[in-house]
């Protein structure tokens, strides 16, 4: 039997980074994963330029069960950290709106770094292989049953990934392992997703499909809240944009969502402003304040005086009007589940992790690294961060046990 320092099962960000980090300080590694192409996540990400940090990572950016789990990888291992190893692997990036870090070429940059670390580490890497079981010997150490085999791995990593995005290999396996090891396992749901209405209730917003605008959105209550200005986007099923996909990570079923249309302005004060020094209809000034076809489908469910000129209008009606642009409030019917959702919420209970090491406090020598872990980041590069972080935990760890 082929026996091996660490086995990592999941090629993804975590994976790979951990096992080329780790392979270079002399670890011998084994890396596994079942899917055809390694790292499609990473490929398809930003729109295939990889949005592969934040550089205002925080724990503060992070959800999870017991939040100050993250706090201590995130701080051993930073954005400026990976930045430094792009650089020597001259990667060109840039810097988008709020800290968000893009490859200025392709993902494809990133991917060829991390195999081009884990070559260098020495790190054996079989793909496509399947894992079919998974057990403790009692000599210490982890039998994995593969497609090529039976292999012992002193430590065993778990890197595999959540439930979004099926249909590029996202499975249930490391939730499946978790449990038979005796973890908790933390409700999951899709986060970073759309959210979708009823249809019927949705139809008279049917015609707004692909208008944008800036809004605030809103849900929850006390430590469970969620709050986010940003781009919010009309779909044919409901709402998108970085405001929704972020407030999606909050919002639970049955919830409501306070969005303001308008949030960088006071509507009721700038209508009855109007009021005084314009002549004209209130269909053309709202049109002004807010995309066109919002303004007019909008005013087309508040009728009343929305052919007026605006010394016609009632300051009641214009702050009445005013409120609901800024005061909408909608109960969402679902998401648009896994197959669209950019992560998974939930997942392997931190309190049963080492928030150093990311070993297991249930079973000596085990590991969960990434997205598999209950710690789940806002929209913007901040979940590869936390891939990056939690696997340069992990591979200092087996390192120091190797040693």
């Amino acid at each position: 039997m082929l026996s091996y320092d660490a086995v990592v099962i999941g090629a993804g960000a975590a994976g790979l980074f951990c096992a080329g980090l780790a392979g270079q300080s002399g670890v011998r590694v084994l890396l596994i994963d079942h899917a055809d192409k390694v790292a499609e996540k990473i490929r398809i990400s930003g729109g295939g330029r990889c949005n592969f940090t934040n550089r205002g990572t925080t724990s503060a950016q992070f959800l999870s069960a017991n939040p100050q789990f993250c706090r201590s990888a995130l701080a051993r291992y930073t954005p400026q950290d990976f930045l430094s190893l792009m650089q020597r692997y001259s990667i060109a990036w840039h810097e988008k709106h709020k800290g968000q870090l893009f490859c200025d070429r392709s993902a494809e940059d990133i991917i060829q770094m991390l195999l081009s670390e884990c070559a260098q580490g020495g790190v054996e890497h079989w793909q496509p292989c399947k894992v079919h079981a998974v057990r403790t010997v009692g000599a210490g150490g982890f039998e994995i049953d593969t497609d090529r085999g039976c292999v012992h791995g002193a430590r065993l990593i778990l890197a595999t990934g959540g439930l979004s995005i099926p249909q590029i290999g996202a499975t249930d396996f490391g939730f499946v392992l978790a449990r038979q090891f005796g973890h908790r396992i933390q409700p999951t749901y899709p986060a970073l997703v759309p959210l979708t209405f009823d249809a019927a209730l949705w139809e008279p917003w049917l015609p707004l499909a692909g208008v944008s605008l800036s809004a605030r959105v809103r849900t929850g209550k006390g430590k469970t809240a969620g709050e986010f200005v940003d781009d919010l986007l009309f779909t044919h099923r409901g709402l998108s944009g970085p405001a929704v996909l972020q407030i999606s990570s909050y919002w639970q079923p049955g919830q409501t969502l306070d969005v303001n249309l308008s949030p960088h302005n006071d509507l009721g004060a700038e209508l009855l402003e109007l009021k005084g020094s314009s002549k004209r209809k209130l269909s053309n000034e709202l049109a002004v304040m807010l995309p066109s076809r919002l303004a007019h489908a909008w005013l087309g469910m508040h009728p009343d005086g929305a052919e007026k000129t605006m010394p016609e209008q009632r300051d009641k009606d214009l702050m009445r009007l005013a409120a609901s642009l800024q005061q909408w409030q909608l109960t969402p019917q679902g998401t648009l589940g896994y197959r669209k959702a950019e992560v998974t919420a939930g997942g392997v209970d931190t309190r049963e992790l080492s928030s150093q090491t990311m070993e297991s406090q249930r079973v000596a020598g085990l590991y969960f690294i990434g997205e598999v872990v209950d710690v789940t980041g806002w929209l913007g590069g901040y979940n590869f961060q936390w891939a990056w972080a939690s696997a340069a935990a992990c591979a200092k760890a087996l390192v120091s046990r190797h040693t």
